[in-house]
């Protein structure tokens, strides 16, 4: 699955970077926009590259100016046409009022002073998802009825993912949730997966900084088998659809109590895209 995101910037930024997009002006355009990578948001993406265009030559820099267009997940391709997101004197730019789960490709030219605009950057696919910080769950020992945890039900069956359907928490006993949070004997903490078809991996071999750390999911490792709920690592599920599409999420725990953890979560709404974060290279 990771190489399907290393796919678009070789395969499309080439045919699309050559030619200057501007109206053109007197003299060379700033070089073209180099590094754009993305963090996937709640409705949201982020982008940042480097600021190349503007250091090769301070005065004759103007802005960035950042574009979008519709992204082919089923066949890995970009749209061919292009909508001007705004633009920005940094090298980082917050494209906002997205919808999540509908996948993007985004590109970054420099202006110069002269009026002349570089060729677009190597082009970036990214697709927004709903996340939420700081939700409580009590292990099924101490509290079963606020124990388990559903990252979407599809409440009204019209196949669309709705607000009041996202981050259920409910009882730890029932059989349809994600997954429950579950205490052994000795005392620790366990995310234990529940409903037929959804397993678990952690994620990474250390502690993620943040929610949006949790990159693309694995292509591997998930168990549906109990795994230990640690302070500042990251987890991912990978769940049964129905439609012969896996959904994904992301789980980072921030705190284990004796009786409860504390999580931020993260939830691709389109269906079999593994993107849950940031930073393809």
């Amino acid at each position: 699955m990771r190489s399907w995101w290393i796919a678009v910037p070789m395969m499309l930024a080439a045919a699309c970077s050559n030619d200057s997009v501007g109206p053109g002006g007197g003299g060379a355009p700033p070089p073209v926009p180099q590094s754009l990578t993305s963090t996937s948001l709640d409705g949201a993406v982020a982008l940042t590259w480097s600021d190349n265009s503007y250091t090769s030559n301070p005065d004759r820099f103007l802005a960035y100016r950042i574009y979008s267009t519709s992204y082919d997940l089923d066949n890995d391709r970009c749209g061919g046409t292009f909508s001007l997101e705004g633009t920005t004197v940094a090298p980082e730019f917050v494209v906002g009022a997205l919808v999540n789960g509908r996948p993007r490709c985004f590109a970054v030219t420099a202006e110069g002073t002269n009026g002349a605009e570089s060729a677009r950057s190597d082009l970036r696919a990214d697709t927004p998802r709903p996340d939420s910080r700081n939700v409580v769950l009590y292990t099924r020992q101490s509290d079963p009825t606020r124990s388990g945890f559903r990252f979407w039900q599809d409440l009204n069956g019209n196949g669309s993912v709705e607000s009041n359907e996202l981050g259920l928490v409910g009882s730890g006993n029932a059989s349809d949730i994600d997954f429950s949070v579950d205490r052994d004997p000795s005392g620790t903490l366990f995310l234990t997966p529940v409903r037929s078809g959804t397993s678990v991996a952690l994620y990474g071999s250390t502690p993620t900084a943040d929610l949006t750390s949790i990159d693309v999911a694995p292509v591997n490792g998930y168990a549906a088998t109990p795994i230990e709920a640690k302070p500042g690592w990251g987890y991912v599920f990978q769940m049964a659809g129905g439609d012969g599409f896996a959904r994904y999420g992301g789980v980072r725990v921030t705190h284990v109590g004796p009786t409860l953890i504390i999580f931020d979560w993260s939830f691709q709404t389109d269906p079999g895209n593994p993107e849950l974060r940031f930073g393809r290279k």
